[in-house]
């Protein structure tokens, strides 16, 4: 038998332990059959619990094999697999070698002649961007890229092809064409316009000059035009009939020049580069102009007048200087002949001023305009020495106004000083052939004058002495 000290000690254990399995929300057992029946129905619990985690422990470790079973088959099918793969790659290599041998030696030098088809596509395509025939043909371009760019040998409707195209290029040069292709306004609007091509050189629409843009596949009208006589000639040829012979200015350059030729200033350009200088040249070059046009008129009125009264010396008018002239003669016919040339050098002399006049502003004009284009060239190299100054010789463009300005004011004053010169010439002669005309007739009328003094005084003698 247990001893009582050993046995109570043992109670006391097995209390804690319940109290500790039972958890403190449980009462106390109050004897020992209650204690003994909590410590069978806690043993109950505890080997419940275990018995489901091992069936749970079993199924999991069940599940892994089984994926682990999987993944071992998957991994021999991808090993199979690759070792097929592999197999087959080699394979493949060993055909793909022996292909490539009979290819090469199949083609023979079809090696250089696709090296030389797709040199002359190359060169032909970098040619045709730029090309306004190609706009005629919008699809060759593409056709040249793909074979400029082609990686294997050309077919034999390549080659074909690509030889047309070179045809076609060389027959439309010498051609003059019609189609009806984009074109590109100044306001950047685009519209279907028929187009008149002159060769690979010159596009026409209407009166205006197309150019071919690399960057755009349409024509674009030039947004300043050449002069009126070109854009004239330019609607004669859009206008013609097709097969009409016509003149038309052709650019070699494929538009170079041209561009060249719209930037080439306007007269009015010229004329307003040499400022306030040239303005005021411009000014009395046109105020002579009308001075010497209104002196050949008078001139020319009055030269007429004389030549009807020449023809009629006996019946003088007022009208013109020569008949004012033979007045003096008829209103006094019995005048001495020195009486007579007195008043007729004082008539002369009288009608002077109003042929004469004038003629001196011409003269002064033609001093003064070639001055006036001296001082615009000093101000114009101020003007340019001041922009050296500032900006430096770096650019020459800022130096063109100043330059521009001192060479047109030079051009201008020589423009108005030589019509000036050779104006005032031609009209100080007329004006000296009609005062000729009239001291010719008073010298006339004083000799006639003379002649007829002796006989009078000669047959009063006779008379006296008869």
């Amino acid at each position: 038998m247990t001893p009582p000290r050993a046995f109570g000690g043992l109670i006391a254990v097995t209390l804690v332990l319940v109290a500790a399995l039972a958890g403190p929300a449980q009462a106390q057992p109050q004897d020992l059959d209650a204690l003994l029946q909590k410590t069978r129905e806690a043993r109950a619990n505890d080997a419940e619990t275990l018995e489901a985690r091992v069936q749970r422990f079993r199924e999991a470790r069940d599940a892994r094999a089984a994926e682990t079973r999987e993944a071992q088959r998957r991994r021999d099918a991808a090993v199979a697999r690759s070792e097929a793969l592999l197999a087959e790659f080699d394979r493949n290599e060993a055909a793909l070698t022996e292909r490539q041998a009979q290819l090469d030696a199949r083609s023979g030098n079809l090696g250089e002649v696709f090296g030389v088809v797709r040199q002359v596509a190359g060169d032909f395509a970098s040619q045709s961007q730029n090309s306004i025939v190609t706009l005629e043909h919008p699809a060759r371009q593409a056709r040249l890229d793909r074979l400029a760019t082609a990686t294997a040998l050309p077919s034999a409707e390549a080659l074909e092809q690509l030889w047309l195209d070179l045809m076609q290029e060389i027959v439309a040069t010498g051609k003059v064409s019609r189609f009806v292709a984009p074109v590109i306004d100044a306001s950047g609007t685009v519209s279907d316009t028929e187009v008149v091509r002159v060769g690979p050189f010159t596009a026409i629409a209407d009166d205006r000059f197309l150019v071919r843009e690399p960057a755009a596949e349409a024509f674009t009208a030039l947004p300043a035009q050449p002069p009126r006589a070109l854009r004239q000639r330019a609607e004669a040829l859009s206008e013609a009939p097709v097969g009409a012979v016509q003149r038309v200015d052709v650019d070699p350059s494929r538009g170079a020049l041209l561009g060249v030729l719209v930037q080439t200033p306007r007269l009015g350009e010229r004329i307003r580069s040499g400022g306030w200088v040239g303005a005021v040249i411009m000014a009395l070059g046109l105020a002579g102009g009308v001075l010497a046009v209104e002196r050949f008129f008078v001139l020319a009125r009055v030269g007429a007048r004389m030549r009807r009264q020449r023809k009629a010396i006996a019946s003088p008018t007022p009208d013109n200087p020569l008949g004012r002239v033979l007045r003096v003669y008829t209103q006094q016919p019995d005048l001495a002949p020195e009486t007579l040339e007195l008043k007729l050098d004082d008539a002369v002399l009288r009608e002077v001023p109003a042929l004469e006049a004038r003629l001196v502003w011409l003269k002064i004009l033609a001093a003064v305009a070639p001055l006036l284009g001296l001082l615009g060239t000093v101000t114009g190299m101020i003007l340019t020495f001041q922009q050296i100054t500032l900006f430096g010789t770096g650019d020459p463009k800022l130096m063109a106004g100043g330059i521009s300005q001192a060479l047109m004011t030079t051009v201008q004053g020589l423009i108005v000083a030589i019509p000036m010169v050779l104006l005032h010439a031609m009209l100080n002669a007329r004006s000296k052939a009609l005062i000729q005309v009239l001291e010719e007739e008073s010298a006339g009328l004083i000799a006639e004058q003379s002649e007829r003094r002796p006989q009078g005084l000669a047959s009063d003698g006779v008379g006296d002495g008869v």
